[in-house]
């Protein structure tokens, strides 16, 4: 029998790391590496069939010291293309392989638990899950930090690429709404996760699939290049759903992991604290760079700007919510509707970060500097400039709806929900600022906008 472990953890260091540092999902593009290796393998199967099925943990270490793990399946062959060989083993990325892709998704619907060295991988369903069988294995869209795949257009397998110790907020999140029957969603069908060493963590989850049109993003820039049409009216009624989304999400007051908080009494404070040293960090390190030019020596003002916002005054109940809301995770369906997806958060910050209760005005926030982002990336990107009024109309309606929907028991109101946006909007085009410039320098010039814009205008 082939031991399958000692085989992936022999790969040549040099065939890994190109093919690693290569993908999509691998996120730390701007750090330097210095190696890359298979630091553990959990074998899919007895060893002694080919292919060999194996879950591959792989370390990308820096020259800084730190280090990130990977979730890569692999499926080792006699004979056959791939990116590595080892003692006339070809290795492969095993979700390239349709039958293989069908044979984790088998795995999931029997309930199978494999074994290994240190540990289980546990493959487990949210109830019955029927078998479906005789259409095609397809690669989602363009995703980046993950992998998504298409089964028979009724299933999605989407595995988590980076590790981390914990369960994904994503798979909570999920398996929380579709246990309510919330309708904005593709409902979890079911999940893989590892259950001991090197560490407990999701690796995987499955989706029901949903037939959509666009997603939120396209919508929005079509609908500014055709002069502004039916889309403020969508809007509004992704508004409603996002605030049925938060009450749906506030709705267990028996469930620790899901209750309402109240804030602490300096919660307010510590987050305009926060705020302040991210400005101090982000003035600080600005490179040279004339896209950068409208914001310097304004630091100062952007402080007084975040200490006017920042006021004392209501927050709001602290809920899990979404963390990462934008155009880019809605889609508008078939069924001319919005479906909500890919609830991990923000993929830069550390996952136990992404489990925390906060403010669901951090998701509006978020999605209205998704609509500022839209509108900047049409003139900025593509030479279109927004009708008059685009955005401020399109705000109106998304708040106006998620106000009709939203437990109003959560969120502030009046003027001190007006200051909270800000504070939250700001927040996140620092955010955007600090992302853009390690991954995509060409697209600074948006969250500078987003940013002088919050400059200029008045306090709520």
């Amino acid at each position: 029998m082939t031991d399958v472990r000692e085989l992936v953890t022999a790969l040549p260091e040099d065939e890994l790391r190109e093919f690693v540092l290569a993908q999509r999902w691998y996120g730390s593009k701007s750090q330097e590496v210095a190696h890359v290796r298979a630091v553990d393998a959990f074998p899919l199967g007895p060893g002694q069939d080919d292919p060999l099925v194996a879950v591959a943990v792989v370390e990308v270490r820096f020259a800084s010291g730190t280090h990130e793990l990977y979730n890569v399946p692999l499926a080792l062959r006699r004979e056959g293309e791939g990116f590595a060989t080892v003692d006339g083993w070809t290795a492969s990325d095993a979700l390239e392989d349709a039958e293989l892709v069908r044979g984790l998704v088998g795995m999931i619907r029997e309930q199978a638990s494999v074994e290994h060295e240190g540990g289980s991988i546990e493959f487990c369903t949210l109830g019955e899950l029927e078998e479906v069988g005789g259409g095609e294995v397809r690669p989602m869209g363009s995703e980046q930090s993950n992998t998504s795949v298409v089964v028979d257009e009724q299933l999605v397998f989407k595995l988590y690429r980076r590790l981390e110790a914990g369960v994904n907020p994503e798979l909570e999140l999920l398996r929380f709404l579709t246990e309510r029957g919330f309708p904005a969603i593709a409902s979890l069908e079911g999940w893989a996760a590892n259950l001991g060493q090197p560490l407990d963590a999701t690796l995987a989850i499955l989706q029901h699939f949903v037939p959509v049109r666009q997603d939120g993003w396209v919508l929005a820039l079509e609908d500014i290049a055709a002069g502004g049409g039916d889309f403020a009216e969508r809007v509004r009624g992704l508004g409603e759903v996002t605030g049925a989304l938060h009450s749906v999400l506030a709705s267990e007051p028996s469930d620790p992991a899901f209750c309402p908080e109240e804030p602490s009494s300096e919660a307010l404070a510590l987050i305009v604290a926060r705020i302040d040293e991210e400005i101090e960090q982000v003035f600080a390190s600005l490179p040279d760079d004339p896209r950068l030019a409208p914001l310097e020596g304004r630091g100062d003002e952007l402080r007084d700007r975040l200490r006017e916002i920042g006021q004392s005054g209501p927050l709001g109940r602290l809920i899990r919510h979404h963390g990462d809301y934008h155009l880019g995770q809605v889609l508008w369906t078939e069924s001319d509707d919005w479906v909500v997806l890919d609830f991990e958060g923000e993929p830069a910050r550390p996952l136990r970060e992404r489990r925390h209760k906060r403010s669901p005005l951090r998701d509006v926030a978020g999605m209205l500097r998704s609509f500022s982002y839209a509108a900047s990336a049409s003139s900025l990107e593509r030479g279109v400039e927004p009708p008059v009024g685009w955005e401020g109309r399109v705000r109106s309606e998304f708040l106006s709806g998620y106000l009709d929907e939203v437990d109003p028991t959560i969120v502030p109101s009046g003027s001190a929900l007006e200051r909270r946006l800000r504070l939250f909007e700001l927040e996140k085009a620092l955010y955007e600022l600090h992302y853009e410039l390690g991954h995509r320098p060409d697209w600074v010039r948006v969250p500078v906008a987003g940013i002088l814009q919050l400059l200029d205008e008045e306090t709520p």
